[in-house]
């Protein structure tokens, strides 16, 4: 980007001396006296993982001067002007989790263990999640997805992946020696018993979509890049018995299923394909509402409750209310910012180590005024 020849350029000019009288002088002066004669609104932008200057100085810089408000860029570094902000889940504040059935360990990005191979485990290489300890936790084995179900606790965006004796891809016990009925009865059986369940949850009733893609067809067909496969489309909000008569490619359900999610910035060809409305008969159905209203001025949490012991990650709910507009909010754990949007409410799970952890849910309306909720939880 145009930065670093300026960066550079500007380094040039100033000289080896200066920098190193700029540096010095940046570690070694204490300039918060001077931060509170600041008298003007302040928006401080910082990147989440900035390991040069890390979130905590701006938490400082918050405290030192008067109205300001700290905006923390999910996935971003130093440079957070032209950093890659990390996935458009994690940026718009939504939860996801890849249930990869086989998968070794939580996390894992390492080779093919069969039946698991990782190149249908896409999530697994992207470098906001290979490069993170905490977005590989998100990386599970598809036995969490049974006790998420059972305990409500499935995130906003599900990607789930068959291993290859149940995908219709190999045998039900080894890579070959069985016919394609054979193989097709087992993964249909498959998807009865493991996401069957799915069809009986509240939450998926209300405005769930699931989409059952394959990734390629037979060999021998190879138009426009991996052939005609099968897309099924099912919810609340699908119109009943309808086939599309649209191209429709991967890009198109990647843009559908951020639109339904409310997440209008799409990665790769996903901005420029179009969304699959035809299987809705209008737009995609929008997110649902947290659920959590504020009665009273000031911040009410929700999810989890004080002095609850609860599983990693945490889901936290929150809403918050002033007699003027909201316009942030934030969940410190452990005096540290772990996460922040810029609305009245927050629906959002955090991965958290066990132990006992202080949390603060915090919010700021439009004239400046803190409100703040504090809670004690348990990890188990």
């Amino acid at each position: 980007p145009s930065f670093f020849p300026i960066l550079i350029s500007d380094a040039l000019r100033a000289g080896p001396l200066t920098l190193l009288r700029a540096t010095q002088d940046l570690l070694t002066k204490d300039i918060r006296d001077a931060l509170r004669n600041v008298v003007t609104p302040t928006l401080l932008v910082w990147g989440e993982y900035d390991s040069l200057v890390p979130p905590t100085f701006g938490d400082v810089l918050q405290q030192e001067i008067k109205d300001a408000r700290l905006l923390l860029l999910k996935r971003a570094g130093h440079v957070v002007m032209f950093d890659q902000a990390g996935s458009k889940l994690l940026a718009a504040g939504k939860t996801w989790k890849s249930y990869a059935e086989s998968l070794p360990s939580v996390g894992y990005i390492g080779a093919d263990q069969y039946p698991y191979v990782r190149r249908h485990n896409p999530l697994s290489y992207f470098s906001d999640v290979a490069n993170s300890s905490v977005q590989r936790l998100n990386l599970v084995p598809f036995t969490q997805f049974g006790a998420d179900l059972t305990n409500n606790q499935l995130p906003n965006y599900s990607f789930v992946i068959p291993n290859l004796n149940h995908d219709a891809h190999d045998c039900p016990t080894a890579p070959s020696g069985c016919t394609n009925a054979q193989k097709l009865s087992t993964a249909d059986a498959w998807l009865q018993n493991n996401i069957g369940p799915l069809f009986n949850n509240p939450s998926f009733q209300q405005d769930g979509i699931l989409i059952l893609i394959f990734d390629e067809a037979f060999s021998a067909d190879t138009a426009h890049g991996g052939g005609h496969v099968v897309a099924l489309a099912v919810g609340p909000g699908v119109r009943k018995g309808f086939k599309s008569t649209a191209f429709y490619q991967h890009q198109n359900v990647l843009r559908t299923t951020l639109d339904a999610l409310g997440v209008h910035s799409y990665p790769g060809n996903g901005g420029s394909s179009a969304d699959m409305t035809d299987l809705f008969g209008v737009a995609p159905p929008p997110p649902p509402p947290t659920g959590c209203t504020a009665i009273v001025t000031g911040v009410t949490v929700c999810s989890p409750a004080t002095g609850s012991t609860v599983a990693s990650p945490v889901h936290f709910v929150a809403a918050a209310k002033s007699t003027h507009p909201i316009t942030a909010m934030r969940i410190y754990v452990d005096n540290i910012s772990r996460f922040a949007n810029n609305s009245s409410s927050l629906d959002t799970s955090l991965a958290l180590t066990t132990g006992t952890h202080s949390v603060v849910v915090q919010a700021w309306d439009s004239t400046g005024a803190v409100f703040k909720t504090p809670l004690t939880i348990h990890v188990q």
